[in-house]
């Protein structure tokens, strides 16, 4: 039988924009073999499969193109939206989910008949970057001299592991040419860990910092548009490299015309974020 799957547009309310996200409704029928077909199938950066759960309200489990993740923030925002839209939860605001990075909290926030999701991730995790500054920039399109050498250089993690890498500004963002490739041999200490530039020139001057994230290649993709655990691990870095803030706003997707935007609070190990998903499609899917 095909399975179908429903496209969600994750940090926007415009389809078409965002961060698209495929979500099976219920996969209690699928193998894992049958996910990972179906999510290289689909070929967003993530699909989602909602199954039940006997320690939280749902499980999610989060396919790439290439394997498994532990965690997404896009992919878990455009399934609560999409679920709270169904009717799933009787209208209940306060909900947790079931996932491989941990059971974390996620709350509802109705505005003007729109859901905004409130997703907690696991507490922020820090390793200096012991590698080759100039051989990252380059395997980006870079010279070390884009880089903002008054940052320093960290893997971070609320649930999946990024190297956050701050940049001077916009022109550097807007050159970027990513070799995914490369990646696993220049960030040995975490070599499935993805690369996540910022900077503090934005579009929008309503916005606090501006991003890119480019994918390790064992996720079989190359950039992803608007990253909401990224972002979260933005936060966690802000509060303790720079300064702390209660909330931030992460400008995401400009430069691959997928434009959106997360806003993160962070306070002490909580961080959370929050976005909007919109629907955007349908459509079936064999697999073997």
């Amino acid at each position: 039988m095909p399975t179908l799957v429903h496209h969600y547009d994750a940090f926007t309310t415009t389809p078409g924009r965002g961060n698209p996200a495929g979500i099976v409704f219920d996969a209690r029928s699928l193998t894992d073999d049958a996910m990972q077909q179906i999510a290289a199938k689909v070929g967003f950066n993530e699909t989602t499969f909602v199954l039940p759960s006997d320690r939280a309200d749902i499980k999610l489990r989060y396919f790439t193109p290439g394997s498994e993740m532990n965690l997404c923030g896009h992919a878990t925002v455009a399934s609560f939206t999409a679920l709270h839209q169904r009717g799933a939860f009787d209208e209940r605001t306060a909900l947790t989910v079931e996932t491989k990075a941990g059971i974390l909290p996620i709350s509802v926030e109705v505005r003007e008949n729109t859901p905004y999701i409130w997703m907690t991730q696991a507490s922020p995790q820090f390793i200096p970057f012991a590698g080759d500054r100039a051989a990252v920039a380059a395997s980006i399109g870079l010279e070390v001299s884009d880089l903002d050498d008054s940052l320093p250089v960290v893997y971070g993690s609320t649930g999946i592991w990024t190297l956050i890498l701050p940049v001077r500004g916009l022109d550097a963002m807007r050159r970027m040419q990513p070799q995914n490739a490369l990646f696993p041999d220049l960030l040995t200490q975490q070599p499935r860990a993805s690369i996540h530039p910022i900077c503090f020139e934005t579009v929008d001057p309503a916005v606090d910092m501006h991003a890119r994230h480019f994918s390790s290649p064992f996720s079989g993709t190359v950039e992803d548009p608007v990253t909401g655990t990224a972002s979260g691990v933005m936060g966690a870095y802000h509060n303790r490299y720079i300064r702390p803030a209660a909330e931030l706003s992460v400008e995401q997707g400009l430069e691959i015309g997928r434009a959106g935007r997360v806003l993160v609070a962070v306070d002490g190990d909580t961080v959370r974020i929050s976005g909007t998903a919109v629907y955007t499609a349908e459509f079936e899917v064999e697999v073997d």
